[in-house]
């Protein structure tokens, strides 16, 4: 398999600082290749063109960004620790790999639409943990039962997500990871059953 090279994985690291660093469309893959320490021929033994290196940079850091926090949230017994380990994680992956959250959360904006499905194929990992605390707290009696899944976890992806691109605009100037505690509170308190 292609992505347990060495080489690869200097290519998806060295692709992740140059697109950060330059923009995506500025990011000529004689840059990527400079940085990786890797001649300009050698990327086309692992990617097609600069998309499908957009698009591996993605398929890879997400794959781990993601694994990550199945890993976090099971060390969890409740739906609600869960949710607040995945918010938790979430910012603190980014916090630590400022590079990374720029191309995530600007340069992987791109509008074609080939580009949009392969992005959400990767993301339906990461939605279906969403769903799956979900429907826990629902099964525990904590949140509500008549939660629509699809929509709550729209607006807990879109929270996430728009709180780190802020956080980027704002050229990452303070502690995103401190954001986690209100931002949970805010969710959470959305969606439990409050006990009188």
């Amino acid at each position: 398999m292609k992505n347990t090279k060495p080489k690869y994985k200097k290519i998806i690291d060295a692709a992740v600082e140059v697109i950060a660093e330059n923009g995506y469309h500025s990011s000529q893959v004689s840059k990527i290749a400079k940085r990786a320490g890797v001649a300009d021929g050698t990327i086309y033994l692992y990617f097609k063109n600069k998309e499908d290196i957009l698009v591996s940079v993605f398929q890879e850091k997400m794959g781990q960004f993601i694994e990550r926090i199945e890993n976090q949230i099971n060390d969890h017994e409740t739906a609600d620790k869960k949710l607040y380990s995945l918010i938790e994680m979430h910012f603190r992956q980014l916090a630590e790999d400022p590079h990374l959250a720029i191309v995530t959360q600007l340069e992987l904006r791109q509008s074609k639409k080939e580009l949009r499905l392969k992005i959400n194929e990767v993301l339906k990992r990461y939605l279906a943990l969403v769903d799956d605390i979900l429907k826990e707290g629902m099964e525990e009696g904590v949140f509500h039962s008549h939660l629509n899944i699809k929509l709550v976890r729209q607006i807990i992806f879109g929270m996430l997500d728009e709180i780190v691109t802020n956080w980027v605009m704002k050229e990452q100037r303070y502690d995103l990871v401190d954001q986690a505690k209100e931002v949970h509170f805010v969710i959470s308190n959305g969606l439990k059953i409050h006990q009188s």
